[in-house]
């Protein structure tokens, strides 16, 4: 009898023991699953971020609407400075064109303006709020926007700014309209913007037009001391660069040329027509609407200073 329970005892003890065995290297498995999920799910989280720097890094356009880009097929025929090159090449019809400057690594999408005269390179284009200028130094530096729709707004980049710019000397045309339906223009002989280590500073020359020198001179002194962009570095709400105690690009909500801050700021807040607010963050151009009149629309513009129209 005593030798049958020891038998019963030990068999117990065995299949205790396998059971408990058993039960651990379950255990040990979840663990290793779960630690496996963890790591897979950081994996993928590192990816989004990857994914979200390179499409600033590497300058990628990509539309809310997810419409492909419609540049105008210019059917590989050769590479193009700018659009008043297109144009004299005999493309006559406005629209999205691929450019490369002289220095740029990259090929990129502008909107080639082939009236007033032809040939001008879009740089930057408000029409009707739909695109965020409220953006950090990155954006601003590799350009956002609209590439596909013809009244699209864009900001085509500091970093191609500066590119287009260093390949001579260009012509700034500022076209602006107020909700009246009336137009005004500023124009400037000479256009640069610096290079990343100059923080994008502007420079420009001689202002002819209708609208008024909101960008440099010919302002009350008492205005040009804290309200001129000549020679100004480029600020954003993360890199601040003006000559304010405080952040322009912050309290105004874009990024600019900002002084103290500023007399014109043309990727303010979009407001219809007179506004209200703390501080004056609209579309602005001082001296056509003063500081508390936000514009409907703005296109800024670019072409070689002694650009001749080849009408053959």
């Amino acid at each position: 009898m005593m030798t049958m329970f020891s038998f019963i005892l030990v068999t117990t003890v065995l299949v205790m023991g396998r059971e408990s065995g058993a039960l651990e290297n379950c255990l040990q498995e979840q663990a290793r699953l779960r630690a496996q999920v963890h790591l897979l799910e950081t994996w993928v989280k590192q990816q989004q971020v990857k994914i979200t720097r390179l499409l600033h890094e590497k300058e990628i356009q990509f539309l809310d609407n997810g419409e492909e880009n419609n540049a105008i097929d210019l059917g590989g025929k050769r590479q193009y400075a700018d659009c008043s090159e297109i144009f004299n090449d005999g493309y006559k019809r406005s629209g999205f064109y691929k450019i490369k400057p002289l220095q740029s690594p990259t090929i990129f999408s502008v909107y080639c303006d082939m009236s007033d005269g032809g040939g001008w390179t879009v740089i930057q284009r408000r029409s009707d709020g739909s695109e965020n200028f409220n953006r950090g130094w990155n954006d601003y530096e590799n350009g956002f926007g609209n590439f596909v729709q013809e009244n699209g707004e864009y900001w085509v980049g500091n970093k191609n700014l500066h590119l287009l710019t260093i390949q001579g000397d260009y012509t700034l045309k500022i076209d602006l309209g107020d909700f009246e339906k009336n137009s005004r223009y500023a124009q400037y002989k000479l256009f640069k913007v610096g290079d990343e280590k100059n923080s994008y500073e502007l420079n420009i020359g001689e202002y002819s037009g209708t609208a008024g020198d909101s960008l440099a001179g010919n302002l009350h002194p008492e205005v040009q001391w804290w309200g001129s962009h000549q020679r100004m570095k480029f600020s954003t709400r993360d890199r601040d660069n003006d000559n304010y105690e405080g952040n322009c690009a912050e309290e105004d909500q874009s990024g600019w040329w900002f002084n103290r801050c500023h007399s014109a700021n043309l990727n303010g807040l979009y407001y219809t027509g007179p506004y209200t607010a703390k501080t004056d963050n609209g579309i602005v151009w001082h001296t056509w609407h003063g500081w508390w009149y936000s514009l409907k629309s703005v296109v800024m513009k670019i072409r070689p200073n002694d650009f001749i129209p080849n009408i053959v």
